[in-house]
């Protein structure tokens, strides 16, 4: 069945999914309810955006929903600026016709205005916005929570079952799934949205829009905006369209086409089509992931849409699950006990070979096949999920401490990856280091007990030939043994 958005289904599943910012009381004389849209960048299936509209109705006010794109965020640069400001123009043209007022507003350089979200906030009853434990928003949510005078609540959209339904860390795959199966079939039982009853006064919203920078998305000169913002333009966008629709489009077509044969395909680094390829758009809340797992429901591809839901849903969310209740995601002290001091015992061994951030970041090493995965990033702004495995691993053998390689590894990403900053980005780059794994035998030199991948090996596994000649912007070069 379809859930109404006012029904107890709904109010149960936002108890779960909604957390108050700071102490402030919400404010009854404020003139609208106000959405901050951080990281859930969709009207659908956006349970942010359910909160909210319920908030406004039961207060008897209008809903603005509202967007900004500063500067200074980690990593900003042209590739992550142009997939954020094109969906925005998308949901800036789609949102009249869903009843939803919603305004997005561009901050080119740091001298700009800074405080817009402080300004609407005052004028607000209540704020919602989004709860996600990476890319700083979790922390701007604290410092914006922290001035402004209204009541603040963060609302989790972004995982299948709300992150507050498992209450501590999980360790592996086999201690969550379990969990997550049992949660899965409500987490994913549609809800009828609709727009807040009370409609945006054309005077309130003249005033609002009188107070806020002016961009017309519907005339966007998206090269002109990019060259005006104080980022990084070194970074260039790739071609892969932002969107709802450009993500159902994928997904329709990795269903139709790779989801019947998808255990076999999304193991073969040169199949460019057998994985759905949606992380950007699911990273940045284009799409729901509550969406993409009906859709491969409901084709009937029997045990392959288990093993594709297993990567949706499990690993995604103990990803997930390890930024919301672990602190350290980002550092070595996120690893388990034995991987720390695993790799203390063999952080003196020598490394047969060192090589600098800089010559990682260009793919300059002496292995062809990792800098085709680091040429794949850097022009797709993606990596094959099996090549992101040897990627990783490698990196830990050639820097001089694991220090500098977790780091080296999470600039690499980050900046170049449009579905880096991620909680899944994090899960599986500490994955690389033992995150989520066990000890293996035998001991290597650097790794120790950590699981080990062979570049070598990759080449009677798969194309690997194939692969460099897709990926290296030149072939060449005789491959080195690692040790």
């Amino acid at each position: 069945m379809t859930y109404p958005l006012d029904s107890p289904f709904v109010r149960q599943q936002l108890e779960l999914r909604v957390r108050p910012a700071n102490d402030v009381r919400r404010q009854p004389e404020g003139e609208f309810v106000l959405y901050w849209m951080q990281s859930t960048h969709r009207f659908e299936e956006n349970w942010a955006l359910r909160r909210a509209t319920l908030e406004a109705d039961r207060l008897g006010k209008p809903l603005l929903i509202y967007q900004g794109l500063n500067p200074t965020y980690e990593h900003a640069n042209d590739r992550i600026h142009a997939f954020i400001v094109g969906n925005a123009a998308q949901l800036a043209a789609r949102a009249p016709a869903l009843g939803l007022t919603y305004r997005f507003v561009l901050r080119h350089t740091r001298a700009d205005d800074a405080r817009v979200v402080d300004r609407l906030a005052a004028r607000a009853a209540l704020v919602v916005t989004d709860a996600f434990p990476t890319a700083g928003v979790d922390e701007r949510t604290a410092r914006v929570a922290a001035r402004v005078p209204v009541h603040v609540e963060a609302v989790d959209s972004h995982g299948v079952v709300p992150a507050a339904a498992l209450p501590k860390e999980e360790w592996a795959a086999r201690t969550i799934r379990p969990k997550l199966l049992a949660l899965r079939a409500m987490a994913l039982e549609p809800v009828d949205d609709r727009p807040p009853r009370v409609p945006m006064p054309p005077d309130l919203l003249r005033a609002i829009d009188g107070d806020l920078p002016a961009l017309d998305l519907s005339r966007l000169d998206l090269v002109a905006e990019l060259a005006r913002c104080e980022i990084d333009h070194t970074v260039p966008p790739v071609a892969l369209v932002p969107g709802l629709d450009a993500a159902r489009a994928r997904l329709a077509a990795f269903v139709h086409e790779a989801l019947p044969r998808y255990a076999e395909r999304r193991s073969d680094p040169t199949d460019e089509r057998g994985s759905s390829q949606l992380s950007p758009y699911l990273h940045f809340g284009q799409i729901a992931a509550t969406e993409v797992a009906r859709t491969a429901l409901a084709s009937g591809a029997g045990d392959q849409v288990d093993k594709f839901l297993d990567e949706l849903i499990t690993w995604r969310e103990l990803s997930l699950n390890f930024c919301v209740r672990n602190p350290h995601f980002a550092s070595l002290r996120g690893l388990p006990d034995w991987v720390r001091a695993n790799l203390a015992a063999h952080e003196a061994d020598p490394r047969p070979v060192l090589y600098t951030r800089e010559q990682l970041e260009r793919g300059e090493t002496d292995y062809p096949l990792w800098n085709a995965a680091q040429h794949e990033l850097r022009t797709t702004g993606a990596i094959h999920n099996v090549m992101r495995m040897y990627w990783g691993k490698c990196v830990i053998g050639w820097m001089a401490t694991p220090a500098e390689a977790l780091a080296t590894l999470i600039h690499l990403n980050n900046t170049w990856g449009l579905d880096g900053r991620d909680p899944s980005s994090f899960g599986g780059i500490q994955w690389c280091f033992g995150k989520f794994d066990r000890p293996w035998a035998p001991k290597r030199p650097v790794y120790g007990s950590i699981r080990w991948m062979s570049l070598e090996r990759a080449y009677t596994k798969f194309d690997a030939k194939g692969y460099e000649a897709r990926h290296l912007p030149s072939s060449g070069g005789a491959q080195r043994s690692l040790f």
